[in-house]
């Protein structure tokens, strides 16, 4: 990763487009000039600058200039310095045509492109002179225009001069933020802080880059040597940001203040309310100036800022008592029209904590309560922190023991439902606190087995039998996601078709939440896909509950099994809808599997690149929230994509960490994936497959089908496709979709070298979206192909690796070998050279295959002459591409 230099200038990225047109108008019959408009600090400077270098790059002699307020007294004054000296302008009308003449130079061979910085504070004799220039053709204008200022006749007459194009320059959307972000910070940038950096910047680069700047510098914004995010807080920018805010806001006029001060502490206003305070004409002023926006939300007209910097920067300057006294009249107003609206109470018990300090201990609860049924958790916390012990009641606690949980604090959470318990008079109370326990020791804590106990305590407590119902399915529900999806099918078979007849939805959404990764890891992938899309479906009608979870919950678990079912393409469509999703990223927990199951998916598709990014945020956002559960699942990830794209170190140095964590009960096996293919990376294949047969023991023990399926391909892949092709074949019989038996077939065909069933299963992990295998079956169909003489077939068959091959990015596995390489040698000698090529001596390799030391330099011998190379020290040269120890990467 890169280090950001605030004093550099950033990478002028995400505006192709804008690139694109100018380079299309510039070789245009006709073309005289351009001007880019758009608000202050969106970056027209910027991209100016980049078309003069163009003109540069064309052959244009080049000048710049920059008009100014004062400058635009003085005629001339702003572009004085780009006129010939010689030429005396005391008669404009004779004075202009020999500056065209001057410039034109004695052969009238030389061509200007003149860029001019701000051009609506042009004076009019320069203007009037530049149009001159345009006409002659001795000039050709690259000019920057700010919206929302005045402009002269005479620059408004140059602007529409023949051949001058304008176009408008906007804000950065999410993408192109993002784009600009990676390249100014050297790396990737995790999808919340993209989002919540584009948020608050508005997509302005200036503001952008101070916010980034600021956040650096506040240590709020941090790399891992994998992904830069952002912690919770908000970006803060820097004083210059401070300032700019302060330029724009200074445009108000005086009688509008009030209504500005109101906006900042409370976000949005009703246009009435906004009229309290400020008149009609005042508003318009205030619309007119950019500063606020007049929307409608249902059938109410809404006022608030035009950009979220704005509320910040008039936040900073409020005094306390200034605060009390607006809080205090918009709390009368609101309580006057009668705080009919839902968000009303919310909205009261806010800016009375805001005004006083404290609140009616009732309105809080109210508040709270409608806080947590819009998911925001960080509300809930900040409304009920002030209630003193004699206030709270077990509902109070186990709301903001439920907040806390969400917002990754699980100590404290757990500490706070414990006290619930006191309080609870109802069996229903005690259910929802056994229930919020349970989830918090899963889910934030990793304590699955202190999470089950929870739960036997409430069935030997709670004994009515809708409580029991409800206990078994959240039993169920654990079983599904620690390394029991069998017990867990078994708990939740008679689930109710339908939550409106659970006596608790929250835990009968748990149920049907992980319903479908049980079924998915056993091989039910299609039954689990259905029973997702339906829990889901359900789920969304019940929104107007105040419920724990989401419905994207059910959307991450449809995204595991679509992808266990070889419908790879939609499992990715599918986690992209849960990310866009609002409230995505209330929860970490959430945020987390979300990004697991996107990189698991990206990881069975063979896109390395994605699939590394998605890693690390899941592991970014589990350092973050201090949430164990996952971390070596995602850790495990990591490395393995690191090893697949050379960058052994770090594959290294990330599986060091890994072990630190306790092996994982959910996909077990497969948090040693980073371990199987870092020992391939380095050539030490017999290693690899040790790691993977154990690592596939694992799985199966716990019932995983599809996790145990993953591991033995990998097994196969790696060169010992004999030994898993049979246990593989059993579990197609047992799995519905097509990855199964797809994975089954390969290693079938590997283990037979029959090019012919390879190339059929390669179109069939094609079509399921399964890109590197469809590859790796290719390039060893192949490879068997050139063995026969077959040159024309391994021709074809090398062309079909490569194209799947492209869409994985810099990927290296064995069996992405170069043809010749490949079909020159045996498995066994193949092995040895790999292990020859890494720098391992004769001795060493005879360890590690168990053979002696001179087989293993006759297999040498037997390997330079098939290869055409004097010895090792050319080994790893002829090897090439993948079928090598991977070469070293850094980052």
């Amino acid at each position: 990763m890169g280090v950001f230099n605030p004093a550099s200038r950033w990478p002028l990225v995400a505006r192709d487009a804008e690139l694109a047109a100018f380079g299309g108008q510039w070789s245009a019959p006709g073309f005289r000039g351009c001007v880019l408009r758009g608000p202050a600090g969106v970056g027209k400077t910027r991209l100016a600058e980049e078309y003069l270098a163009r003109a540069a790059r064309d052959g244009y002699r080049t000048g710049r200039a920059r008009a100014t307020a004062g400058a635009g007294t003085v005629p001339l004054g702003a572009i004085a310095h780009l006129i010939p000296a010689t030429v005396d302008l005391s008669d404009p009308v004779a004075g202009f045509p020999r500056v065209a003449a001057a410039l034109a130079g004695p052969g009238r061979d030389r061509r200007w492109a003149f860029l001019v910085d701000d051009l609506h504070l042009l004076d009019a004799t320069s203007a009037v002179l530049l149009r001159q220039l345009l006409e002659t053709r001795t000039v050709r204008l690259i000019a920057t225009v700010r919206n929302g200022e005045p402009v002269s006749e005479a620059v408004r007459a140059l602007c529409a001069a023949e051949g001058v194009r304008g176009s408008e320059l906007a804000e950065l959307d999410r993408a192109q933020v993002a784009e600009v972000l990676e390249a100014a910070l050297g790396g990737r940038v995790g999808r919340r802080t993209v989002r919540d950096l584009h948020a608050a910047s508005g997509g302005n680069v200036l503001y952008l880059r101070e916010l980034v700047t600021g956040a650096l510098a506040a240590g709020t914004l941090a790399g891992d040597g994998q992904i830069w995010e952002l912690n919770r807080s908000r970006p803060g920018g820097t004083p210059k940001l401070a300032e700019l805010m302060a330029a724009r806001l200074s445009a108000a006029d005086r009688a509008g203040r009030p209504v500005l001060e109101l906006l900042a502490l409370c976000g949005t206003l009703s246009l009435a309310d906004a009229r309290a305070v400020a008149p009609p004409e005042v508003l318009a002023g205030l619309e007119d100036g950019g500063l606020v926006e007049v929307g409608t939300d249902r059938r109410r007209t809404t006022v608030e800022f035009q950009h979220p910097l704005y509320g910040e920067a008039v936040r900073a300057e409020l005094p306390a008592l200034r605060r009390r006294a607006l809080l205090l009249g918009q709390i009368a107003r609101v309580e006057a029209y009668g705080a009919r609206r839902r968000e009303d109470v919310l909205n009261l018990a806010t800016w009375r904590l805001g005004a006083h300090g404290t609140a009616d201990p009732a309105l809080l609860l109210r508040a709270a309560t409608l806080a947590r049924h819009v998911r925001d958790y960080e509300h809930v916390v900040l409304l009920l922190r002030p209630l003193g012990d004699a206030d709270h009641t077990a509902r109070s606690l186990l709301l903001l023991g439920e907040a806390q949980f969400e917002l990754g604090d699980s100590a404290q959470a757990e500490e706070t439902l414990v006290r619930a318990a006191g309080p609870a008079a109802t069996t229903a109370e005690r259910l929802d606190i056994a229930f919020a326990r349970t989830l918090n020791l899963f889910w934030a804590a990793n304590d699955a087995a202190a999470a089950l106990a929870v739960n036997a305590a409430a069935r030997t407590e709670l004994t009515g039998a809708d409580e029991q119902r409800m206990l078994r399915v959240n039993e169920g529900a654990l079983q599904a996601a620690s390394g029991g999806p069998a017990r867990s099918l078994e708990l939740l078979a008679d689930l109710d078709p339908d939550p409106r007849q659970s006596p608790n939805p929250s835990v009968w959404l748990m149920g049907a939440m992980m319903k479908p990764v049980a079924l998915a890891v056993t091989g039910r992938a299609e039954e689990a896909v259905e029973f997702a899309g339906r829990a889901y479906d359900l789920h969304r009608r019940l929104e107007e509950q105040s419920l724990l979870f989401a419905p994207i919950g059910h959307l991450i678990t449809r995204t595991l099994a679509l992808a266990e079912a070889g419908r790879l393409a939609e499992a990715r469509a599918t986690g992209h809808r849960a990310w866009e999703a609002d409230g995505h990223d209330r929860n970490p927990v959430t945020w987390i599997w979300l990004a697991f199951h996107q990189a698991r998916t990206e990881w069975l598709a063979g896109h390395v690149e994605p699939a590394q990014r998605w890693f690390a945020e899941m592991v970014s956002a589990c350092r973050a929230h201090r949430i164990h559960r996952g971390m070596r699942l995602g850790l495990a990830g990591l490395a393995a994509c690191a090893a697949l794209t050379g960058d052994t170190a770090a594959a290294e140095s990330i599986g060091r960490e890994a072990a630190a964590y306790p092996p994982s009960d959910f996909r077990a096996g497969e948090d040693r994936l980073g371990e199987a293919w870092l020992h391939a990376a380095r050539g030490h294949l017999a290693e690899a497959r040790r790691t993977l047969a154990e690592a596939a023991a694992a799985a199966r023990a716990t019932g995983d089908l599809a996790s145990e399926g993953l591991l033995l391909t990998d097994l196969a892949r790696l060169g010992a496709a004999e030994q898993a092709a049979d246990r593989l074949a059993r579990i197609a019989r047992a799995c519905d979709g097509a990855l199964a038996p797809a994975r089954a077939a390969l290693a079938a065909a590997l283990a037979a070298g029959d090019p012919e069933a390879l190339m059929g299963v390669s179109g069939e992990l094609e079509a399921a979206g399964a890109d590197l295998l469809a590859a790796e079956a290719a390039s060893a169909a192949g490879a068997a192909w050139t063995r026969t003489g077959h040159t024309r077939r391994a021709a074809g068959a090398a062309r079909r690796s490569a194209a799947c091959a492209a869409r994985c990015g810099a990927v290296h596995t064995p069996l992405l070998a170069p043809v010749r390489t490949a079909a020159a040698l045996t498995a066994r000698e193949r092995e040895i050279a790999l292990l020859a090529a890494g720098g391992s001596t004769s001795k060493d390799i005879a360890a590690a295959l168990r053979l002696s030391v001179r087989t293993v330099d006759n297999h040498l011998q037997n390997i330079y002459r098939s290869l055409g190379v004097p010895g090792r020290r050319q080994l790893a040269r002829v090897l090439g591409g993948a079928d090598r120890p991977w070469p070293a990467r850094t980052r």
